[in-house]
């Protein structure tokens, strides 16, 4: 009973190592390097299997991957066609962490915990996450020595040895495979005790690798039931990535004997035939794939019909070409800034709407989308700095600073937007309700906000001298309504009106929609002060 224990948690270490190390890996890649990548993934399928290997190798796992494409594509971030090879190089990225078990980074496991975890307690910020990362992959392998420590004595029991060599080499073992990677998401686990079990001669070439391809039609699971809640692209996404995994299981399965043999070519040790084995079943499959993801991907529409829209990611206006010509390169910041500001209008209007009816998949949306927003501020803040390095005149260096500013007013507003996303996912888990008043109050004021994004969306194509006053006269109605809101608040919290749990909610979404509204006014503000300068002073 004390080994199943020492088993269970030796496989609990891994999954926490796992979970918490792709998190963290998440957190410091995902929104500036590994998006940086994304640039080019969508380029050419070579790029995109590229882009999977590193992402997973990044996350040590492609189920973390898979997922945040999946999301991307459910987003509109990415299409479809595009998520294809990046599912394909993430199945082969999987392969790095079993090659690990292989060359015995289990025994170096305890050195790695040391290590990060004393980085992590008593460095200093810049080695936190470092301290962190190690950590936690050393966790992951530290958990995969006490499963080895366990399996070790079981190569004497002939009774274990013969069961895992008799139910491995068969169908049984690839639904075995599949199953077990289901349940836990992650293909890594089953097979690296399948690598540390052929260390101690306790199964075969030929009786691991059925369980190696269950595992990775398995690992697919986990995509599925994430796209039950995402849109169709992202469905289809899922449904592909599972389609890949059993087509090259289906074909590995039927040629057995070559594929053995092919492997005891490579290697003599078994253990290292069975990350061979992992590693070749996805190249297969990848290879079968990767010039034939235009008609595999019309066939999977077919399966799954429907419209989708995909959103570009980087900027449609920004020419480099035009930087020769300042006037010509600021009016192509103008259009950007327009597709930026319809951007923000979609996320405030998508988060507000969450208000009254919250849904996971239509917050993860939003979110998604204020990596656009971002990356387009810094896109054009980046143009704005190549414009200014050319010779201006004072009117045109009045209207480069006046986008410099608007386009981090039209961020502003994302964020803000963002924060309402949050505060409404707080009211859904916390099970409150505002009361009656307070939605209409919100209601009238949401309103007021949306006709001065239109109005500013508007001032972006023409100067209109009556919809910057309407700004202004609205600005300032805003501020009056968010003002009484609270006061009248206040008043209905002493008469137990609202419920105590819903009040602070109230005043943030409150707050965060005032804040919106004062980042319209500036918008205004610019464009009259770009319609109206006059020569600078010189110097």
């Amino acid at each position: 009973m004390s080994a199943t224990f020492l088993f269970l948690t030796g496989l609990a270490l891994f999954l926490y190592g796992m979970v918490e190390l792709s998190a963290l890996m998440r957190e410091r890649f995902n929104n500036v390097r590994l998006r940086e990548n994304f640039k080019y993934a969508v380029r050419k399928p070579v790029y995109g299997l590229v882009t999977g290997i590193i992402a997973t190798i990044l996350f040590q796992s492609s189920t973390a991957t898979s997922l945040l494409v999946v999301g991307m594509v459910s987003a509109g971030l990415m299409s479809f066609y595009r998520s294809l090879s990046i599912l394909l190089g993430a199945d082969i990225g999987t392969a790095f962490t079993v090659q690990l078990v292989v060359w015995k980074v289990t025994d170096l496991s305890p050195l790695l915990v040391i290590v990060g975890g004393l980085l992590w307690a008593a460095g200093k910020d810049r080695w936190k996450p470092l301290g962190a990362g190690v950590f936690y992959f050393g966790l992951m392998f530290f958990g995969l020595s006490i499963v080895s420590g366990v399996t070790a004595p079981l190569k004497d029991n002939p009774d274990v040895v013969r069961l895992l060599r008799e139910t491995g080499g068969s169908l049984a073992g690839l639904l075995a495979g599949a199953l077990i990677a289901a349940l836990i998401h992650s293909s890594a686990i089953p097979i690296s005790i399948l690598v540390i079990l052929a260390q101690y001669e306790m199964v075969t070439t030929e009786s691991a690798l059925p369980i190696v391809f269950g595992a990775n039609v398995g690992t697919a699971v986990t995509a599925i039931l994430a796209s039950i809640v995402t849109g169709v692209d992202g469905r289809r996404s899922a449904l592909s990535h599972l389609l890949f995994k059993v087509f090259g299981a289906a074909v590995c399965f039927s040629v057995i004997p070559f594929f053995v043999a092919v492997l005891k070519f490579l290697s003599v040790d078994t253990a290292q035939q069975i990350a061979y084995g992992h590693l070749l079943f996805n190249l297969v499959t990848a290879g079968c794939f990767i010039f034939l993801l235009g008609p595999f991907s019309r066939f999977v529409e077919y399966l799954l019909p429907g419209k989708t829209e995909t959103l570009p990611v980087w900027p449609e206006f920004l020419d480099a070409r035009s930087l020769a010509r300042p006037e010509d390169a600021l009016e192509c910041v103008r259009k950007e800034l327009h597709r930026e500001m319809t951007l923000a209008r979609s996320m405030f209007l998508n988060s507000v709407r969450l208000i009254d009816d919250y849904g996971e998949r239509r917050r993860k949306d939003i979110l998604y989308v204020e990596l656009v927003v971002d990356n387009l501020r810094n896109e054009v803040s980046e143009y704005l700095r190549k414009v200014s390095a050319g010779e201006l005149s004072a009117v045109l260096s009045k209207k480069l600073f006046c986008y410099a500013a608007m386009v981090d007013d039209v961020e502003r507003i994302a964020d803000h937007s963002v924060n309402i996303v949050e505060f409404c996912r707080c009211k859904h888990l916390r099970k409150a309700k505002f009361s009656p008043m307070a939605v209409a109050e919100l209601a009238e004021i949401i309103r007021l906000i949306d006709e001065n994004i239109s109005d500013g969306l508007s001032l972006l194509e023409r100067r209109d001298e009556d919809r910057i006053r309407d700004v202004g006269r609205r600005e300032d109605e805003v501020d009056r309504k968010v003002k009484e809101a609270r006061e009248r608040h206040l008043e209905r919290f002493h008469k137990r009106i609202c419920q105590a749990e819903a009040g602070p909610i109230f005043v943030e979404i409150l707050v965060n929609l005032e804040r919106i509204s004062d980042h319209c006014q500036n918008i205004a503000d610019y464009v009259a002060e770009i319609e109206d300068s006059s020569p600078l002073p010189a110097g």
